[in-house]
């Protein structure tokens, strides 16, 4: 087989399943991993893919930073079917944590709890909107403001935390993978969400379809320190098996 050949073939497999792996390449093409990850780099060279630990895929793998704005009207109505899913687990805590993201905001937005309830948080938006609600007290996570994401981060917010303990954090992010875990583009944000797991009896994280087999630049935590993951029925069905293998509880919003 020729190196067209190959390359061909790569790309059409990319095409059907948006992802290629070394290892299989090489068992099915009958040539070694070192000639595979070369093909792969050359095919990236050209745009027609985008390397990634072990393999290539279709979409590029690493979350680029954007504001809350941009954000907001992004997969929409998925972000709501994962905020109604997500308050069935509220059960009988009195207290919890909202992070930042228009994830977690529709959460806020949707929390009408019938007895009291304390919602802690480092987001601006989630504050302004409980603020009148009905049976919730609000505690704001203090520290500099981020713009991009309307949202405290920092030593003070850190330091805040350290006297605190609740049951469920509901955090969003920028990237799910199995080896690399749970990522977001800022890292100041990713050190405060580290505190926000180590508070929490549960983590609960909330994230549409297209977070999985991205990253951020900062890693917040690996996914055994993960309760609960709530998505989409776009999620990839390889992605929920290994989730569910490392011992994730994942809902699927319909």
């Amino acid at each position: 087989m020729t190196i067209t050949d190959r390359h061909q073939l790569i790309i059409q497999k990319l095409q059907e399943k948006g992802r290629v792996d070394i290892q299989e390449l090489s068992e099915e093409l009958q040539v070694s991993g070192v000639t595979i990850r070369k093909d792969l780099k050359l095919l990236e060279e050209k745009n027609l893919l985008f390397r990634t630990k072990g393999g290539g895929s279709i979409n590029n793998p690493y979350a680029a930073e954007r504001t809350i704005n941009e954000k907001e009207f992004i997969n929409a109505e998925q972000k709501k079917r994962i905020a109604k899913a997500a308050l069935t687990l509220l059960g009988q805590n009195d207290s919890i944590i909202i992070g930042s993201g228009t994830t977690v905001f529709e959460l806020a937005q949707a929390l009408f709890p019938p007895k009291h309830i304390t919602v802690i948080t480092p987001a601006l938006r989630v504050a302004i909107e409980l603020c009148n609600r009905p049976n919730v007290d609000i505690l704001q996570i203090g520290g500099l403001i981020h713009h991009s994401s309307a949202s405290a981060a920092g030593a003070f917010g850190e330091r805040l935390l350290e006297d605190i303990s609740c049951g469920l954090l509901f955090m969003g992010v920028d990237g799910i993978e199995p080896e690399f875990g749970l990522s977001i583009t800022n890292l100041a944000e990713a050190s405060l969400d580290k505190k926000m797991i180590q508070v929490a009896q549960q983590v609960v994280v909330m994230a549409d379809s297209t977070k999985f087999g991205r990253r951020g630049i900062g890693r917040i935590c690996g996914l055994d320190q993960v309760d609960y993951i709530i998505t989409d029925a776009g999620a990839p069905m390889e992605a929920i098996r290994q989730l569910e293998e490392k011992g994730v509880k994942t809902i699927i919003a319909e």
